[in-house]
């Protein structure tokens, strides 16, 4: 597993989640040892990527947690607006 499927998992999620996948934009910033995965998708979208108190989110970041943790890295998702 290579960093760059990282993004293209959180992508594939962010796609599932929302009613507008065209307007997922995932884009990632690595360090040495962290990367930062940004999500950015369309204001009427945001609501649905966070979930019921977070629990999407969360669920996306444990899946991205397990996913680097295999890469010995550690990465972080934030969430643009």
């Amino acid at each position: 597993m290579e960093a760059t499927t990282l993004k293209q998992l959180i992508e594939t999620m962010a796609r599932v989640v929302v009613d507008r996948p065209e307007e997922v934009n995932v884009r990632e910033i690595e360090g040495e040892q962290t990367s930062v995965i940004e999500l950015k998708v369309a204001r009427e979208d945001l609501g649905k990527v966070i979930g019921r108190q977070g629990r999407t989110v969360q669920a996306m970041r444990t899946i991205l947690g397990a996913a680097s943790n295999r890469l010995n890295k550690r990465s972080v998702l934030q969430i643009l607006e």
